[in-house]
């Protein structure tokens, strides 16, 4: 983990707490560190706070993943299939269909 890079994406937050982009990347820079809990929190704070931010329903099904809460995975990959049908983006929403069926 970069903490330089940690530390700018928070600053960020902190002085615009709606950057979704900023809280994406934070949640992945989590994620590369292996820090899955704060990964989580991002992940589902973004969510909470930008429910059309596609691409964060992938990374939160894969953060459940990681964590084995198979049934999260699940759930939060349908919720992404359905914003991203609503949005009209198939190539999300292919993916997000694709990670659904590798938990099958």
């Amino acid at each position: 983990m970069d903490d330089n890079r940690l530390i700018a994406l928070k600053a960020a937050l902190e002085n615009d707490p709606e950057d979704s982009f900023s809280r994406y990347a934070l949640g992945l820079e989590y994620y590369s560190a292996s820090m899955i809990e704060e990964s989580r929190t991002a992940f589902e704070e973004l969510i909470t706070r930008d429910p059309n931010y596609l691409a964060a329903y992938y990374q939160l099904g894969k953060v459940y993943e990681s964590a084995g809460e198979i049934d999260l995975a699940r759930r939060i990959y349908e919720k992404g299939i359905y914003v991203a049908a609503s949005q009209n983006e198939m190539h999300t929403k292919t993916e997000l269909e694709e990670a659904l069926d590798g938990l099958l």
